[in-house]
């Protein structure tokens, strides 16, 4: 039986990467990556935002461009697998972490301090040299047609809660 460990977040980095290289040269960088959710409180009736960090680790050319590119405060698109540990802190209690190991990187937002042309669009998107070619992606579904029954922008219809 096949078995998936993926993660995928989109969020704001907390802080630039740190960059180190081990003795065998290959570049690791560390970075923070900050999500938010937002619900309303059911007593106060008050938006509530709840925002989670993730540790996010990036090897080899993938950590070069992330070191170069990433800075805090900017929007980022990760892809990558779980990893958990255990490590005994200073004062010899036991503590689990949690770290995303990156396979993919995308940059999102505007081209702001990146030295590029007028191309607009949304940065660049890089990822580690897979081990095995991938299979295609499935065809996407059609939606059915909705009849026009009035003239409208199109976006009448659509859902408030889109997170972005």
């Amino acid at each position: 039986m096949a078995s998936v460990n993926k993660v995928i977040l989109v969020g704001n980095c907390g802080r630039d990467p740190e960059i180190r290289y081990l003795p065998s040269g290959q570049a690791v960088a560390n970075v923070s990556v900050a999500t938010s959710s937002r619900r309303k409180d059911r007593n106060s009736g008050e938006m509530i935002e709840d925002t989670q960090w993730h540790r996010v680790t990036f090897y080899d050319r993938l950590a070069e461009i992330a070191g170069e590119y990433v800075k805090k405060g900017r929007p980022i698109y990760v892809e990558g697998r779980l990893k958990y540990g255990k490590y005994t802190g200073q004062d010899g209690i036991e503590k689990n972490t949690v770290d995303i190991i990156a396979t993919e990187l995308q940059l999102l937002g505007g081209r702001e301090g990146m030295g590029g042309g007028d191309e607009g669009g949304g940065g660049g998107g890089y990822s580690r040299p897979a081990a095995a070619p991938r299979a295609p992606a499935p065809a996407p579904r059609q939606a059915p047609a909705a009849a026009p029954a009035r003239q409208s922008s199109g976006f009448d219809d659509m859902d408030d809660d889109i997170p972005f």
